[in-house]
C-alpha cells in the first residue's frame, strides 16, 4: 500500500507543473509575438502579454505571404501539408496493413526473409537514401507533384513490424470460425482484423500523420514550384529568405498555424491513441 503522503504528494505535482510550464511557455511565446507589429522586436524586449495586431498579422500570413522571401501566401502550403500527410498516413496504413497480414496468415517460401528484409530498412531512413530516391522521382517525372512529395515516404517497416506482432496475437479460434462460416481471407481481414485493430490504427495514424506534416528534405528536394511549397518550407524561407531581417511577428504567426492541424488530430483522437498504445488485451 502507498502511504498517504502530504509532502510527496506537494513535490510531485510541483515537478509536473514545472514540466508542464517548461513545455507550455514556449508555445505561449510563439503565440503571444505573432500578435504584436514588427516594431516590437526590434527594441530586443520580447511582451509576454497580448498585442493589438493579432487579425492584421494572421491575415496577411494566410493571404498574403511575404513576396520578398519568396514565401507564397500559406493557406496553399497548409493545403499541400495536409494532402501530403493524409497520402503518406494512409498510404503507410494500408500497405502495412496488407503486408502484416500477408506475412502472418498466408505461408509462402521466404516468408520470414521478406519479414526481415522489410524490417531491416528501420536502418535506412530517407535521408540515407536520398540520392537515388531522387533519381528515381525525377526519372518518373514526379517532381513537383504531390506524387513525388508522398510516394517515396510512403513504406513503413516500422507499421507492419508493429502490425504483424498485434496479429500474431489474434486467437486462431477467430481465423477458424471464419473459416467454418465460409469467409474468405479479404472477408475475414475486412470483417475481423481491422475492427481489433482499430486503436492500433488510431495510434499510428497520428504518429505518421506528424510525421508526414513535419517534413522537410524531402519536399525541399523535389520541390521548385511554389505552387508545392509545404508549410515547413515555407517557415524556413521567412527566415531565412530575403535580404531583409526575418519579420519574426509573422514567423510566429505562421509557426502557431502550422502547429494547429497536429494539435487538432491528436485531440481528437486522443483517447484512441492512448488506448492503442498501452493496450495489451484485445
Amino acid at each position: 500500500m502507498v502511504e498517504n503522503d502530504r509532502w510527496g504528494t506537494f513535490f510531485a505535482h510541483l515537478v509536473l507543473i514545472l514540466g508542464v510550464a517548461l513545455v507550455v511557455f514556449p508555445v505561449y511565446v510563439a503565440v503571444i509575438a505573432s500578435t504584436h507589429p514588427a516594431g516590437t522586436f526590434v527594441r530586443g524586449v520580447m511582451p509576454l502579454l497580448p498585442g493589438p495586431n493579432a487579425l492584421e498579422n494572421y491575415r496577411t500570413v494566410i493571404f498574403e505571404g511575404r513576396s520578398r522571401a519568396g514565401t507564397p501566401p500559406i493557406g496553399g502550403m497548409l493545403w499541400n501539408s495536409f494532402v501530403m500527410a493524409m497520402a503518406i498516413t494512409l498510404g503507410k496504413l494500408s500497405i502495412s496493413l496488407l503486408s502484416a497480414f500477408a506475412i502472418v496468415y498466408f505461408r509462402f517460401p521466404f516468408r520470414m526473409f521478406f519479414f526481415w528484409i522489410i524490417f531491416m530498412t528501420l536502418m535506412l531512413p530517407v535521408e540515407v537514401r536520398i540520392v537515388p530516391t531522387f533519381q528515381v522521382v525525377a526519372n518518373l517525372g514526379m517532381l513537383n507533384s504531390f506524387a513525388g512529395l508522398s510516394i517515396p515516404l510512403i513504406a513503413s517497416a516500422t507499421a507492419t513490424f508493429l502490425f504483424r506482432q498485434f496479429f500474431m496475437t489474434v486467437p486462431e479460434e477467430l481465423m477458424e470460425a471464419a473459416r467454418v462460416d465460409g469467409a474468405g481471407p479479404m472477408k475475414f481481414f475486412k470483417d475481423i482484423l481491422l475492427p481489433l485493430s482499430i486503436t492500433n490504427i488510431a495510434a499510428l495514424f497520428v504518429i505518421m500523420f506528424i510525421y508526414g506534416w513535419n517534413q522537410y528534405l524531402w519536399p525541399l528536394l523535389i520541390t521548385t514550384d511554389p505552387k508545392y511549397y509545404t508549410i515547413v518550407m515555407g517557415i524556413q524561407r521567412m527566415v531565412t529568405g530575403g535580404d531583409a531581417e526575418p519579420l519574426w511577428h509573422l514567423v510566429m504567426a505562421t509557426v502557431v498555424l502550422a502547429a494547429l492541424p497536429p494539435i487538432l488530430v491528436i485531440l481528437f483522437m486522443q483517447r484512441l491513441f492512448v488506448k492503442g498504445l498501452t493496450e495489451t488485451e484485445k
